[in-house]
């Protein structure tokens, strides 16, 4: 096919016959047939005409296309003898222009070789001239002049680099190199007359020979600039070196005062004497405090390390104190230009805090942290961010803040040993309803002290110290979990405390069950919302030390440890609330497992036992939910724990109720009923504050006690016929386990007899298991359709619904 087509006739699987039928479906429309057979013969005309024309068409194709191909040939040809012409002739014209301009290009040449020959001439003339003028006025020490003159000698040398071939360019070249080394000797030795390095000091003060002499330096080999500048600042700080020996009294920490009072007043009387003598560029007033400072760091390190044992806290904070300040003076003053290695290390200096870790934090401690952070950014003031100069003098305290961080050490030991005696002498908080659980007041002061020794450590060192400060903070975060959090906590006691049937039916408040007290309770919900408080805290505080330290260091920074220990804190917290409560309601699930059920008569209001569980759900839950106010998601926690808890062991004491009548029967259904309604009502039980209660918790009690209730309506359903008792237990209940059909059997009455038979019968029916998995004592629930339950469970459950 070439071209689509929808006519019938193109069709691959033409039918003819079928073709026909459709022109003709009916006999009527045989009526037709002659227009028909006139249309098909005038198309079959047509189609003819078409191919005769194209057939006659493509008989002259071939032959247009040959005498075509001839014609293209032919122009190539001629093309190509024009291309060839054009050529012949470029070439002639480029010989007639070379002929022309040859006699031009020789006088260019001879041109520009003559103007190179007469400035080389006049470069030479001004070098010789030069040189014997540079010797002349550099045995006069005519320094001004020859400032000038050395530097227009050296560039016009420049011109000659390529003619040292030349005896007499060679010449003059060696003795330039020979005047320069003599200039830099005669400077040298007029310097060291000026200011003599040994013996005592002339008075000899700065004369305008040397500040001509400086400049001559300028263009010198940069050895000799160095050499004087080298020379000048030793002999200048020569005074500092006596005075501040190791063996003088003002040499040790407490004098350090003196050191950087002695330099202002030498840096004041250099730019008084020597301030116009050196260039400007040269930064002399810099590189002497610079100087100053290196030879000041390491007389003190050599001390340090000399009379380390007498190094103590106070000491220590003062003098880095005194030296960072020092360290801010001379940024403020000098722009760090010569620190030629120093530069490149300054971006480790640890940017101003813009979000202390403790700022965001809610509670009694905000205006403590106010106060802490307007103390301690008061000696950060001096402390430029981008100080080229920090560090220069105070990192040879480094090696010695070990100190520092032990008195840390032991400082933040007593202050949890006074946590401690606090609580035992004050004991626990005082129970406040209105407010929700207290967080204990030490855990803000801890943390307020953590951020003053953090912020004061990152002013030291945000190197190696900052590490062992970070792990002094996580020592004494595990000892406060521990001693103050966990040590804390009431502790259970081992007794059963188990009640009698009799005293627990008579039993009419039911508080003497419940474990802990009023105030245990506050005090395991304070103790609960203080954790939670650590928790977060912690996280900011390892935020900003990760800011703080070095970028080398952060890796090494990581309070994950101590942030599961505070959730570890949490979780037994909860526990002992739920631990708590669950063992409150204890004997009352023993009680019913014990009660004759088979010699129950009729349906009653609800049990004493289930009363007895309702009060004590009543006592303990609104006092916690009140005490975790702040931390509603643990109250959710302990709810969900607590259901998690309560329900299996009441379902195992209903397996434990046997034999039951159908009376009894209903009974449990009632109590169970009631019991579910009370534990969907838990989180807000007690509160005027009507709150639903999560999904999450909802979702647990309604799966677990709908359990409950389709084993008591399994074992109210008749046994006969057993094939529709094992079928609606199947359905019911969705457990494939065989222990669970013996309980409910057991919970039934029936003989071993009929058990045996019953449970072969119950195997039969199992349908096959998904995957191999058994859902041995699974909790999983299939919700009853009304089709598949028995007429007295109808008539049950509407008499419930009419009782409550």
């Amino acid at each position: 096919q070439v071209f689509p087509s929808q006519d019938p006739l193109d069709r691959a699987d033409f039918n003819a016959v079928e073709y026909i039928n459709t022109l003709f479906p009916t006999e009527q429309s045989l009526a037709n047939i002659d227009e028909v057979v006139n249309k098909i013969r005038l198309k079959i005309r047509r189609l003819d005409d078409n191919i005769r024309t194209v057939v006659r068409g493509q008989t002259n194709v071939g032959q247009d296309g040959r005498q075509a191909l001839e014609e293209a040939q032919k122009a190539i040809q001629q093309l190509f003898g024009k291309i060839k012409d054009i050529k012949d002739k470029a070439e002639k014209s480029e010989q007639m222009v070379k002929e022309i301009t040859r006699d031009i290009k020789q006088l260019d040449h001879a041109k520009r070789h003559l103007t190179t020959s007469i400035t080389t001439l006049n470069h030479l003339h001004m070098l010789a001239g030069g040189v014997d003028s540079l010797e002349a006025m550099t045995r006069r020490r005519q320094y001004g002049e020859v400032a000038n003159l050395l530097q227009g000698v050296v560039n016009v040398l420049e011109h000659f680099n390529k003619y040292m071939g030349i005896p007499q360019i060679r010449q003059l070249s060696e003795r330039v190199k020979a005047a320069q080394n003599e200039l830099g000797q005669q400077i040298l030795a007029d310097f060291e007359e000026a200011f003599p390095s040994q013996g005592t000091k002339r008075p000899g003060g700065p004369s305008n020979v040397l500040r001509d002499a400086c400049l001559v330096a300028n263009v010198l080999d940069p050895r000799i600039k160095q050499e004087i500048i080298k020379k000048f600042i030793k002999q200048h700080l020569s005074e500092y070196l006596v005075l501040f020996q190791e063996n003088q009294d003002v040499a040790w920490l407490d004098k350090i005062d003196r050191r950087y009072a002695w330099i202002k007043r030498q840096l004041v009387d250099y730019e008084e004497k020597y301030g116009r003598m050196f260039p400007q560029e040269w930064c002399m007033t810099e590189r002497i405090a610079v100087e100053f400072c290196h030879v000041t760091r390491t007389e003190l390190a050599k001390i340090m390390r000399t009379r380390a044992k007498e190094i103590e806290v106070k000491l220590l904070l003062f003098a880095i104190q005194r030296t960072t300040n020092f360290e801010g003076l001379l940024a403020k003053r000098f722009s760090g230009c010569t620190l030629a290695d120093g530069t490149a290390k300054k971006p480790e200096v640890p940017l101003p805090s813009t979000n202390p870790f403790l700022e965001d934090e809610t509670g009694t401690e905000t205006d403590e942290i106010v106060i802490e952070k307007s103390d301690t950014d008061k000696p950060k003031k001096p402390k430029v961010p981008d100080n080229p100069f920090h560090g220069i003098v105070s990192k040879c305290f480094e090696p010695h803040l070990y100190v520092y961080i032990e008195s840390q050490d032991k400082n933040l030991g007593e202050l949890i040993d006074r946590f401690v005696a606090d609580f035992k002498a004050q004991g626990p908080p005082k129970p406040n309803v209105d407010e929700g659980g207290a967080v204990l007041p030490s855990c803000a002061d801890l943390f307020v002290y953590y951020k003053k020794c953090m912020v004061q450590c990152s002013q030291l060192s945000t190197g190696e110290p900052m590490i062992a400060l970070t792990t002094i903070f996580q020592k004494y975060l595990r000892e406060y979990a521990w001693k103050i959090l966990s040590g804390n906590l009431p502790k259970t006691t081992s007794s059963s405390g188990g009640l009698t049937i009799t005293s627990l039916l008579k039993e009419k408040e039911g508080s003497e069950v419940a474990k802990f007290t009023l105030e245990e309770l506050c005090l395991i919900c304070s103790i609960l919302s203080t954790a939670e408080y650590c928790l977060a805290t912690t996280q900011q505080l390892e935020e900003k030390l990760k800011e703080k330290v070095d970028v080398s260091l952060v890796e090494r920074i990581n309070l994950t440890g101590e942030m599961d220990t505070f959730s570890i804190v949490i979780s037994n917290s909860i526990q002992l609330l739920v631990q708590d409560l669950d063992a409150a309601c204890d004997p009352a699930l023993t009680a019913m497992s014990k009660m004759q059920w088979q010699n129950v008569e009729h349906v009653g209001d609800q049990s004493p036992y289930v009363t007895s569980v309702i009060l004590h759900i009543k006592q303990n839950v609104p006092i916690i939910r009140d005490n975790l106010a702040s931390t509603r998601k643990y109250f959710t926690q302990f709810c969900i724990k607590f259901a998690n808890s309560f329900i299996p062991k009441f379902i195992n004491h209903l397996f434990k109720c046997k034999p039951i009548s159908m009376v009894g029967a209903e009974q449990l259904l009632l109590d169970t009923h009631s019991l579910k309604m009370v534990l969907l009502d838990l989180p807000s039980i007690g509160s005027q504050v009507v709150r639903k209660a999560p999904a999450s918790y909802t979702k647990i009690v309604v799966k677990g006690m709908t359990r409950a209730e389709m084993i008591l309506k399994v074992v109210m359903a008749p046994h006969e016929p057993p094939v529709v008792f094992v079928d609606n237990y199947i359905k019911l209940l969705a457990d494939c386990s065989t222990d669970t059909f013996q309980k409910i059997l057991d919970m039934k009455g029936l003989k071993r007899s009929e058990q045996s038979s019953m449970l072969d019968l119950f195997r039969q029916r199992l349908p096959a298991p998904p995957s191999g998995v058994e859902n041995t004592g699974s909790l999983s629930l299939s919700a009853p359709t009304p089709e598949q339950e028995s007429s007295r469970i109808r008539k049950l459950e509407k008499l419930i619904k009419k009782r409550l």
